[in-house]
């Protein structure tokens, strides 16, 4: 941490110009990475993209088990407002 701060420029520009992140650790332990902007946006678009991908796969299956037994939103409130008096 100590060596962090006292070179935090070059902890930037290396990861902006080569592209390497470094691992801040404090008293041995991993603290936080220090990437390049352009790295951690498309590290989050993989990482929506493939929660959507899973919502959507998650989707399909429920409706290609089709509807039996299930409930509509209405009937799915009036349960929970029932349990609940």
């Amino acid at each position: 941490m100590a060596e962090v701060r006292s070179h935090l420029a070059d902890v930037i520009d290396r990861a902006r110009r080569d592209k390497t992140p470094t691992i801040i650790t404090r008293r041995g332990k991993r603290e936080a990475v220090v990437i390049d902007i352009e790295e951690y946006q498309r590290l989050r678009q993989l990482a929506e993209d493939a929660e959507e991908a899973w919502l959507n796969r998650l989707a399909d299956e429920a409706e290609s088990e089709g509807t039996d037994g299930s409930v509509s939103l209405e009937e799915m409130a009036a349960l929970l407002r029932d349990q609940q008096h």
